[in-house]
């Protein structure tokens, strides 16, 4: 049995190693190619503009999550609470796109802030497009993250130390000062790195709102020197010079990890006793409730109230709909085979050795592999029947880490359980699956399938490497009439994709409702 499992494992990590390896060495056969020359101060410019937005988003988004959970946290009993909390997860399940788009409807020079600047006579808005936007974009995404996370280490403190404050007759700066600031220095380098990191790997922000060439990323950098300009020399030295930067910074978050807790909402706070001005809590809360939800429901209006109905009846969208659904149930179905298959190996070798290879898509961004795969297939000629299979293969890669993070546990502890029952029923194979771990895996199969489709649904890095006219999904038409400032198509577009990714996020609490563990 475990000879079999490392087998299946064997050829899985062979399939991933060719997939991950044949487009890196594209890209360092093209990089060293002599006749591509490609100018050092560009290279410079656009590393540095990386570093500097993702910093920027970093320090911005941990450092205002930290008053915002702070005060969630001093109101355990606020009415609302715990849907407020809900809400505040929204922008994790949908396509960076979505979150665009309802920014630009309140911060673009026509969205609602500067209309009702205009009724009053004030100046309008300065253009959203360049490092405020990118930075203001970063910020919608990764500070209700900042804050879910410092809630749930702040909501981790035991009964007993609220009971000792409480004894001690602490106030509310001293609970500040002895309690609630070291349990937040304790996981902020973490929150700050994975913030930053992500930041780093931005493509979808950055080329919707980047607003020219000083403002663009190296990923996004690669994709124009592709798409543009087919410079094959250049886009492989901004991808080498990616994937070290991803590397860099990978390593130094795994450097400041910390165990952290990642579900908030759950009452754990509730022995806290109750200090500090409830009306500050309050206007802070209200206030980043406004920013976080604001353009949620911009992008609710705008979709219902223009060009939503004239749009369902558009024979291009109902492709790119019916593109993105088979893109992304393709890639989750191969995408929960493989991750299965590595937990399988994981479960009967070196655990910790699959984990990590289950998670080096997260460090080498889709762009970058993606660009790699785009030279091979120039290079072989097999770029036109081969775009929509590669961009199938590729999500599934995306895919593998999120589907893997959930099965590669519940594998091992099965494997742990019911080995030796199967064993001495005779049971292997296929027989094995269908009478012991597929009825006792079903809720985290479930969950692994729908968080690889949501991954595939929102996707734009791959599809703007290998889209065209003949290949277009959703997240591709949404883009593509942002950029022509078709804002009603746009708008209804945007509603469109949040329906799909909040209607499969909504399924998942479901898939695994009850007990967690197989």
């Amino acid at each position: 049995m475990r000879q079999r499992r490392r087998l299946i494992g064997a050829v899985a990590l062979v399939l991933l190693i060719g997939l991950l390896g044949a487009p890196l060495l594209a890209l360092l056969t093209a990089g060293l190619d002599g006749r591509e020359v490609a100018a050092g101060a560009y290279l410079w410019d656009v590393t540095r503009f990386t570093l500097l937005q993702a910093g920027l988003s970093a320090a911005l988004s941990v450092g205002l999550a930290v008053p915002v959970a702070l005060a969630l946290a001093h109101r355990p009993d606020l009415p609302g609470r715990r849907l407020l909390l809900r809400l505040f997860a929204m922008p994790m399940a949908l396509p960076a796109l979505v979150g665009v788009t309802g920014i630009v409807g309140i911060y673009g020079q026509a969205g609602l802030l500067s209309e009702l600047a205009g009724w009053f006579e004030l100046t309008r808005f300065p253009s959203i497009y360049g490092l405020a936007g990118i930075v203001l974009a970063h910020v919608f995404y990764n500070l209700p993250l900042a804050t879910l996370l410092l809630l749930a280490r702040l909501e981790a403190t035991p009964v007993e130390t609220w009971r000792i404050a409480v004894a001690l007759g602490l106030g509310a700066r001293d609970i500040l000062r002895f309690i609630d600031l070291p349990a937040i220095r304790e996981v902020l380098p973490r929150i700050l790195s994975l913030v930053f990191m992500l930041a780093v790997a931005s493509f979808t922000i950055v080329l919707t709102l980047g607003g020219g060439p000083g403002a663009t990323t190296l990923e996004v950098a690669i994709y124009q020197a592709l798409r543009f300009d087919f410079d094959p020399g250049l886009a492989a030295r901004l991808a080498i010079l990616q994937v070290a930067v991803s590397l860099l910074v990978a390593f130094a978050a795994g450097r400041s990890a910390v165990p952290m807790l990642v579900e908030a909402g759950t009452g754990k706070g509730r022995g806290r006793p109750q200090a500090g001005s409830r009306w500050r809590d309050g206007a802070i809360i209200g206030l980043a409730a406004v920013f976080v939800l604001g353009p949620l429901a911009a992008v609710v209006a705008g979709g219902l109230s223009r060009s939503l109905p004239s749009l369902l009846v558009d024979p291009l969208v109902m492709r790119a709909l019916a593109t993105s659904l088979v893109i992304g149930i393709a890639a989750a179905c191969l995408g929960l085979i493989a991750a299965y298959a590595l937990a399988l190996a994981a479960a009967a070798g070196p655990a910790r050795f699959y984990d990590v290879v289950s998670l080096v898509t997260l460090v080498v961004p889709s762009v970058v592999i993606a660009a790699g795969w785009y030279l091979l297939a120039h290079r072989l000629g097999v770029a036109g029947w081969a775009t929509a299979p590669l961009v199938v293969l590729l999500n599934v890669l995306m895919a593998i880490p999120y589907a893997a993070s959930v099965l590669i546990p519940a594998v091992r502890a099965l494997a742990e359980r019911q080995d030796r029952l199967a064993v001495s029923l005779g049971l292997t194979g296929w027989r094995r699956f269908r009478l012991i771990d597929g009825p006792l895996l079903k809720r985290q199969m479930a969950l692994a399938f729908g968080l690889a489709g949501l991954v595939s649904l929102g996707d734009l890095g791959i599809i703007a490497i290998f889209g065209g006219d003949g290949l277009v999904t959703l997240p591709l038409l949404l883009y593509q009439r942002l950029g022509s400032y078709r804002t009603g198509d746009a708008d209804a577009l945007a509603l469109v994709l949040m329906a799909l990714t909040l209607a499969l996020a909504w399924m998942l609490p479901r898939s695994v409702a009850g007990d967690p563990t197989p």
